[in-house]
């Protein structure tokens, strides 16, 4: 029985990079022998254990086999003889494919600590096209590294594309592998990657849309300044989605089961977007308009969080973001219930209220 450290943490470890946690592959063992040593199972579709202190990861070396279109279509196969080179010949990426030994001696039969040194994301093997979430997978390391793509793996990866394979995979894992992309330092090269080989048309042909409505750049521009200023998830989403019509954003969003916090955020911004960043042109009443229909009272860290995704890219921000945060000071400054307490009947205290709210911006755009 032999274990090695495998897939993210050399890599990274190579990349001076902080690892963060460590997968580890046991070879020449059984699931009995693992659980007389004291290790906890956790695996459901092959061997997986728990460290007894380290609680980290040590999966029994495997080999696979497709046996159904999709990603859930495959047959593992954990036994005593196969050997760490099988194990490793099964993954997706070479810069994924190496080991270390307990001696610290890096295993690296499919050269990845050249292409690392190269900047290049290149497939182990042709079984790479068994499995389409390594499409999304390539393109989230794109995002994180900003590597190249070997030309015989884009080529691989589009032929995926044309038959269909990315049609079988869920809306959960197509968002996961999303919002981790999204999350990278330029999740730009996510969404690049994901249409030149023809996969984002197939599963978020919304965005795809976008290229065709010569909005591309825009959103790509707006997606990585989201993630130049750390922006959350949902910030970073609605980033991306804001040209699309509110309708396709939401459409978007349900289809691939998108956390609520993540859509309504989106829809938002796609709504209410275009006047955000037009403010510097609108009156008082069309300010108190846009106040209201964001629920800014109730919810001003989104009106917050709207604004900034509204404004990037957009011709003088600051000045603009200005014009709105005094909008709102002044209007939320009001005392609704004084007014409620002088006046008698629900639809009299709304309309009192906002009349004192747009009589506030009045006089706060006066002064400016």
């Amino acid at each position: 029985m032999k274990t090695y450290v495998v897939g993210g943490a050399v890599r990274d470890e190579l990349l001076g990079l902080p690892v963060s946690d460590r997968d580890h592959v046991v070879v020449g063992a059984t699931p009995d022998e693992m659980k007389r040593l004291g290790y906890k199972p956790v695996g459901r579709d092959f061997p997986v254990f728990l460290h007894p202190e380290t609680h980290e990861e040590y999966a029994l070396a495997r080999t696979e086999r497709k046996t159904a279109r999709g990603y859930h279509g495959f047959e593992f196969h954990a036994a005593p003889d196969v050997t760490l080179e099988q194990d490793l010949g099964r993954r997706d990426l070479t810069i994924n494919a190496m080991a270390r030994d307990e001696d610290g001696t890096l295993i690296d039969p499919y050269s990845g600590e050249d292409d690392l040194h190269a900047g290049l994301l290149r497939h182990v093997s042709p079984a790479f096209a068994e499995d389409p979430v390594r499409i999304l997978r390539v393109a989230r390391f794109a995002a994180r590294f900003d590597f190249e793509i070997a030309a015989d793996t884009q080529a691989l990866m589009r032929a995926m594309a044309e038959a269909g394979e990315v049609d079988a995979l869920v809306p959960e894992r197509v968002w996961q592998e999303f919002a981790r992309g999204l999350m990278e330092r330029q999740p730009s090269r996510m969404l690049q990657v994901l249409r030149e080989c023809g996969a984002l048309e197939r599963i978020a042909p919304e965005l795809a849309y976008l290229y065709e409505a010569t909005a591309w750049d825009d959103a790509l521009g707006a997606i990585d300044t989201a993630a130049e200023q750390q922006m959350t998830l949902d910030e970073r989403w609605a980033a991306l989605t804001r040209a699309l019509d509110p309708y396709a954003a939401d459409a978007l969003a349900q289809r691939l089961k998108v956390p609520s916090s993540c859509r309504d955020f989106s829809v938002l911004a796609a709504r209410h977007g275009n006047a955000i960043a037009d403010a510097a042109e609108l009156d008082a009443a069309a300010l108190l308009e846009l106040l209201n229909a964001v629920d800014a009272w109730r919810k001003p860290r989104r009106y917050e969080e709207l604004c900034g995704v509204a404004l990037i890219g957009e011709a003088h921000p600051a000045a603009t973001l200005q014009r709105l945060q005094a909008a709102y000071r002044a209007a939320a400054a009001v005392d609704a219930g004084a007014i409620a307490r002088t006046v008698q009947g629900g639809d009299a205290i709304r309309e009192a209220v906002s009349a004192a709210r747009l009589h506030a911006i009045r006089a706060v755009l006066n002064e400016q």
